[in-house]
C-alpha cells in the first residue's frame, strides 16, 4: 500500500469521535506502514535486516522492530526525500546538545492526531466553544522547532479564543499577564485552559508564593490544567503528584481537573490522564486507537506480563513520514479493571541509562549494516 493511501485510511480512522478499539484494523495499517518504512528509510532497514525481521517474515505488529529514541539524535529517520522536509522538531535541550530530530513532510496527520486526542481528552466539553488559553511555554516565533509549542499553537488556532496567549517569553514568565487573564475569566464567568510544561509550573507557583500567594488565582468553574515534560535541570525537581496538588490547590480546582501529557518529539500522538472523561475512575493515560501500548522486558524485548513494569514501546500510526515503532525510555505498566481488562497505562518514570543502551546497540547495528561509520 502506498503511503498516501495508507494516510487516507489513517486520517478518517483519527476523525471517527468514537475510541473503540480495531485490532484488525490496527494490524493490518500496521504491517503495511511497516512495508512502506523499511523501503523507505535505509536506517531503518538496516536495523531491521540485522534483527532478521523485514516485511517479508513479520506477521504481527508487535514483531515490527522499534527504534530507541535516541537514535534519532543519530540519524535523520525521514522516509522521504530531504528536499520535501517542511518543519523539523528538536528534542529540549540547548543548541550545542545533541538532540533528537523528526522530519515532517507534511503536517496533516500530524495535527489531525494531536487535535483528535485533545479534544477528546482535554478539552471534552469545551470543544467549539473557543475558551481563552493560556501556555506556559514560549511562543513559537521563540523556539520554531518545539513540538510542544507547535501544538499548543495548533490548539490555540483551531479552539481558542483571540484572548489565548503564550505568557512565557524570552525566558521570563510572565505571572502578571496571566492573573490579568485569570482576573478577566472571573469576571466573565468563563472557563480558562491553562497549559504548560512541569518547570513552567514551578516557576509560576514559586514566584506566586513569593508574592504572598493569597485566593487571586482561583479559576472559573469548568477550568482545567495541563502539565507536560519533565523538569531538565530548569528548576527544582518535584514528585508529579505533588506538583499536581499544588497546581489544583493554586488555581483553586479538583485534582480531577488538572492532567498530565505524556508524549515525546520523536512521536505524532500523544496520551492523557484520565479524569477530566472519567473523574471516578483510576488516574491513568488513554490511548487514541491508532497507537499501541506495549511493556516490554528491557532485555529481551519480549512483552511482560499484563499488569507487570516493563519498558514503554509505542506504536503510532501517525508517525507515516518516520519510524511508526519506538522505543522509549521510560518504564510503565498497565491499568486493569475489575476484570483484568486494559483500560489505560501508567507511566512510571525513567530506566536509569536505559536511552544511552538502546541508542547504542541501535546505532551500532545500523552503522556495521551500512558499512558506514558516520552518521547525519
Amino acid at each position: 500500500m502506498k503511503r498516501a493511501e495508507l494516510e487516507i485510511e489513517i486520517l478518517a480512522w483519527i476523525a471517527q469521535t468514537s475510541w473503540r478499539p480495531d485490532p484488525a484494523r490496527f494490524e493490518r495499517l500496521a504491517l503495511s506502514l511497516f512495508e512502506f518504512q523499511y523501503g523507505a528509510c535505509e536506517h531503518y532497514a538496516h536495523l531491521c535486516r540485522s534483527l532478521k525481521r523485514i516485511p517479508a517474515t513479520v506477521s504481527r505488529s508487535d514483531e515490527i522492530p522499534p527504534v530507541p529514541t535516541g537514535a534519532f539524535k543519530e540519524f535523520d529517520l525521514r522516509c522521504f526525500a530531504e528536499r520535501e522536509t517542511v518543519l523539523t522538531f528538536r528534542t529540549s535541550g540547548t543548541t550545542t546538545d545533541h538532540r533528537g530530530r523528526l522530519h515532517l513532510d507534511t503536517l496533516a496527520l500530524y495535527e489531525a492526531s494531536l487535535l483528535a486526542s485533545l479534544r477528546k481528552n482535554y478539552l471534552s466539553d469545551l470543544t467549539g466553544r473557543r475558551a481563552t488559553m493560556r501556555f506556559l511555554a514560549p511562543p513559537p516565533e521563540e523556539v520554531p522547532d518545539s513540538s510542544l509549542t507547535h501544538m499548543f499553537e495548533t490548539l490555540r488556532r483551531a479552539e481558542g479564543s483571540n484572548q489565548s496567549r503564550f505568557d512565557l517569553r524570552e525566558g521570563r514568565l510572565d505571572v502578571e499577564a496571566l492573573g490579568a487573564a485569570i482576573d478577566r475569566a472571573r469576571r466573565d464567568d468563563l472557563p480558562l485552559v491553562v497549559a504548560g510544561t512541569s518547570f513552567a509550573f514551578v516557576h509560576f507557583l514559586d514566584a506566586v508564593e513569593a508574592g504572598g500567594g493569597g485566593e487571586g488565582w482561583q479559576l472559573p468553574r469548568d477550568s482545567r490544567v495541563m502539565e507536560t515534560g519533565g523538569f531538565k535541570g530548569r528548576s527544582r525537581e518535584i514528585p508529579r503528584e505533588t506538583l499536581r496538588a499544588m497546581i489544583a490547590h493554586r488555581f483553586g480546582l479538583a485534582e480531577t481537573r488538572v492532567v498530565n501529557q505524556y508524549g515525546m518529539t520523536e512521536l505524532g500522538s500523544q496520551f492523557y490522564d484520565s479524569t477530566l472523561v472519567d473523574p471516578d475512575g483510576p488516574r491513568r493515560k488513554l490511548a487514541p486507537p491508532w497507537t499501541r501500548v506495549r511493556f516490554v522486558d528491557p532485555d529481551s524485548g519480549d512483552d511482560v506480563e499484563e499488569g507487570e513494569v516493563g519498558m514503554i514501546v509505542i506504536h503510532d500510526l501517525a508517525n507515516t513520514g518516520s519510524i511508526a515503532a519506538i522505543q522509549t525510555a521510560d518504564l510503565g505498566r498497565a491499568i486493569l479493571d475489575a476484570r483484568g481488562r486494559r483500560i489505560g497505562f501508567d507511566v512510571l518514570g525513567r530506566e536509569m541509562g536505559a536511552e544511552a543502551r538502546g541508542c547504542s546497540v541501535a546505532t551500532d547495528i545500523m552503522l556495521e549494516a551500512s558499512g558506514d561509520g558516520s552518521v547525519e
